[in-house]
């Protein structure tokens, strides 16, 4: 049963549920203020020991105020689950049930009872998981449809009364269906059970989401994040938290997420950015970088970092006051082989190299009669004779210069890379000229990768609680290894679509790259249903699968409205622009897709027409909400109307086929209520 929208200044019937349920939320964000009240009159004046303890406890209260935020366009609840009977309680009892309000944080009145329920708190989880065959104990299910941050309807789900048939929910469709303008939306009213089941899974095992277009495979990402913050927040806030994306306009899209739900200590980088050692200056051609960012290369460094340990050939002579203590070769070549064979970190077991030394000095210490103690040895390991002998049998390594070095030196890499790199791959990744230094070195990505793992080949990287990889399908396996680095003793949340895939390096199985990632127990999971490209867009696109992405299967759209989808034949740039102005007449914000090499003549055409547009990234407005977005930089946005320009074009800007139909997959597949597809070229033959 549903309700239509109502007014929300209409005069208030105490006795109307409408009326009833919006005073319950007027009473709410009374006591959600008076709670950020209480935080914001807090004085620690006499309850900090200095000013260190003064200043991060201020900034706790800083960040806990703007948790308590009241956004007034942002519904504080959104759901009501009314139970037969007390939950926890033995039903047997008659134990008489609880009203709960879900909503995107917990709010208690004065006396510290619950106004509205944190959507991720264990009670809530019925909200999304029950059902007519599993009612969850659950005698009401009520949603509730918001206007401009207005209360303006409900809708109801006997859950457990068998003769009210089940429906599809007209709110929550309407909800997954509305209008955009500005960042990415969280999800928390229209999570699914599917979805959920993913973003309640506990945090010591890895997940990994396969998910078409629409799926909702991001949101389900960033809600994991936010549901293990509330589950494990004090474990993850001592290992912290982080979540990849695969550039700066996709994290900006997506940066409000996390802090609408009230949580904002989570970090957000690019690969490149966990990488970023040296100055990215370069490029490199595609053979070589799928050469570089193959996981053998990981064995090349391995060996190249090696190859820095000498043998011993002489003995150590260590003077303590009289006496003299010989550590002699032999001795010490056992103690560098027993090193080797731990196959410790390099730079570990350089640390560890002057000690074992000192131990073996003492070893004759004690023989002889003395009585040296941990002080005794600390003074041997730190010897001059000592620390002389460990620079000569285990220098210490810049991982700069020693990927510069490999790259730029053929006699020392083929050492290296004999048996594993062939002679042509070898030639591949070979700087053509000679390079100086590495301030002077152009770097590529892929080569800022590789330094990467030769310095943790060095060093052990700082691991994360929690890391979110999104659109990982884009990967190298050295990329993949670089992210895994950062959770090695954490978890991992995978996301990506194997038909999205459009670097020459994408990933051909989740099994293969999760090896790579260091999470090959993580579960694989598959979201098919499709709630944000409509149905005669995503069939549409969904012709392309068997040439891209045989295995997969196609995304199937639950949207009820079938969206709007037009193929315009075009004969000039203007009616490309005309296209653009008649969706503008529309609700929502428009995207303009179109081949890397053709945005300067689309910014020619939007600008003599007088039309302004954003570039990727940049916040729409309800003045601007237009976008001219380059087919590179398209994956993980979304616009509620496309116009894609020249599909032909998308393809031929990649290097192979393949690569380019994935591409034009992803700029067919942005599109949340409708698609324009303009062409004057014939059309891809694979969309007939």
């Amino acid at each position: 049963m549903s309700t239509p929208p109502a007014d929300p200044h209409a005069p208030q019937d105490a006795h109307d549920p409408l009326s009833r349920e919006r005073a319950h939320l007027g009473s709410s964000r009374a006591a959600l203020r008076a709670m950020r009240e209480d935080v914001e009159n807090l004085d620690i004046t006499d309850v900090t020991a200095n000013w260190v303890n003064a200043a991060v406890l201020q900034h706790q209260i800083d960040e806990r105020i703007k948790a308590l935020a009241d956004l007034s366009h942002t519904p504080l609840f959104f759901g009501r689950l009314d139970y037969l009977h007390a939950p926890g309680a033995d039903k047997a009892e008659g134990a008489e049930g609880e009203r709960f309000y879900i909503g995107r944080r917990h709010v208690h009145d004065a006396e510290g009872d619950p106004m509205v329920i944190d959507w991720r708190a264990p009670v809530s989880q019925p909200f999304y998981r029950a059902s007519k065959k599993d009612p969850m104990d659950v005698g009401l299910r009520r949603r509730f449809g918001y206007t401009s941050g207005d209360l303006t309807a409900y809708e109801d789900e006997h859950l457990s009364d068998p003769s009210e048939a089940a429906a599809t929910s007209k709110l929550l469709q309407q909800e997954i269906e509305r209008p955009r303008v500005g960042p990415m939306r969280d999800i928390v009213a229209t999570i699914q059970p599917e979805q959920d089941e993913i973003v309640r899974s506990g945090l010591a095992g890895s997940v990994c989401v396969q998910g078409g277009p629409g799926t909702g495979k991001t949101a389900v990402g960033l809600h994991r994040v936010a549901y293990l913050l509330y589950a494990h927040r004090e474990r993850l806030a001592r290992t912290g938290t982080l979540v990849i994306g695969p550039n700066k306009s996709f994290l900006h899209y997506i940066e409000q997420v996390l802090p609408a739900l009230g949580e904002l200590e989570v970090k957000q980088a690019t690969v490149d950015d966990l990488v970023a050692h040296v100055e990215v200056r370069g490029t490199d051609d595609a053979t070589a970088a799928v050469v570089k960012g193959d996981a053998r290369m990981a064995e090349v460094l391995r060996r190249a970092v090696r190859s820095h340990v000498t043998l011993p050939t002489e003995g150590v002579v260590v003077v303590r006051g009289s006496r003299r203590w010989r550590v002699p070769a032999y001795e010490l070549e056992t103690i560098v082989g027993e090193l080797l064979d731990r196959d410790i970190r390099y730079g570990a077991a350089r640390e560890a190299l002057p000690q074992r030394i000192a131990h073996a000095v003492l070893v004759q210490m004690e023989r002889s009669g003395e009585a040296p103690d941990d002080r005794v040895q600390d003074a041997v390991a730190r010897n001059t004779a000592v620390k002389a002998a460990v620079k000569a049998i285990w220098p210490p390594v810049d991982p700069a210069k020693l990927v510069l070095r490999l790259l730029s030196d053929a006699d020392f890499l083929a050492v290296h890379a004999d048996g594993i790199l062939d002679e042509d791959e070898q030639k591949e990744i070979l700087w053509s000229k000679p390079v100086r230094s590495v301030k002077s070195a152009k770097w590529s990505p892929a080569d800022a990768v590789l330094i990467d793992e030769a310095t943790d080949l060095v060093q052990r990287t700082h691991s994360l609680g929690h890391v979110v990889l999104d659109e990982a399908q884009d990967l190298s396996p050295m990329q993949y290894r670089a992210v895994g680095r950062r959770c090695t003793t954490g978890s991992a949340t995978v996301l990506g679509d194997l038909a999205q895939g459009t670097t020459p390096w994408a990933t051909r199985s989740w099994d293969e790259a999760l090896a790579h990632l260091g999470k090959g127990e993580a579960v694989i999971e598959e979201l098919t249903a499709g709630f944000r490209v409509p149905t005669d867009v995503i069939t549409y696109a969904s012709r392309l699968l068997p040439h891209i992405a045989p295995g997969l299967t196609p995304v199937a759209s639950v949207r009820e409205n079938p969206g709007f989808f037009e193929v315009r034949p075009t004969t000039a740039d203007e009616q490309v622009v005309d296209a653009c102005e008649e969706l503008l007449r529309n609700e929502g914000s428009i995207g303009l897709i179109a081949a890397d090499a053709r945005i300067p003549a689309l910014t020619e055409a939007l600008t003599a027409a007088g039309l302004t547009y954003l570039g990727p990234g940049e916040e729409t407005t309800a003045q601007t909400r237009l976008t001219l977005v380059p087919a590179s930089l398209a994956k993980g946005l979304e616009y509620d109307y496309v116009v894609l320009d020249e599909p032909q074009a998308v393809v031929d800007g990649e290097p192979d086929e393949r690569t380019g139909l994935r591409r034009l997959y992803v700029a067919l597949t942005r599109a949340v209520s409708g698609l324009t597809v303009t062409h004057a070229a014939p059309l891809p033959q694979q969309l007939a």
